[in-house]
């Protein structure tokens, strides 16, 4: 089995996610049976969301985060699972509870692992 790294995207506001407390309030339940069936299935790593506010650190310096790109969106969250092909990480993916909103995306990058030694 390979593991993949999942990034979970939205546009973001002025200094907080776009989402309201009622907005996660309502998605809860769907993120923990969505993330769920992952882990009933011994395939979930890791998983957690993240803070609004973050460091960028490049060539010219430190800079407040997040980096929100060229159209506002960002890394809002991410998960690390296994899975016996890339096929079935995209399945779980189309049913990913941050598809809802507009701008939601899940981009699915596989680990590559340390060679040992």
């Amino acid at each position: 089995m390979k593991e993949y790294l999942l990034l979970f995207r939205n546009i973001s506001g002025d200094n907080s996610y776009i989402l309201t407390p009622q907005d996660m309030a309502e998605d809860m339940p769907s993120w923990q049976g969505w993330i769920g069936n992952i882990a009933m299935q011994g395939k979930l790593v890791a998983t957690q969301p993240i803070e609004y506010q973050g460091i960028i650190i490049n060539n010219n310096g430190i800079h407040e985060g997040p980096d929100k790109g060229e159209n506002n969106v960002l890394v809002a969250g991410f998960l690390i699972c296994k899975a016996d092909s890339p096929e079935e990480v995209q399945a779980w993916s189309k049913t990913c509870p941050i598809l809802k909103y507009q701008h939601g995306s899940v981009e699915i990058r596989p680990v590559i692992p340390f060679p040992i030694s």
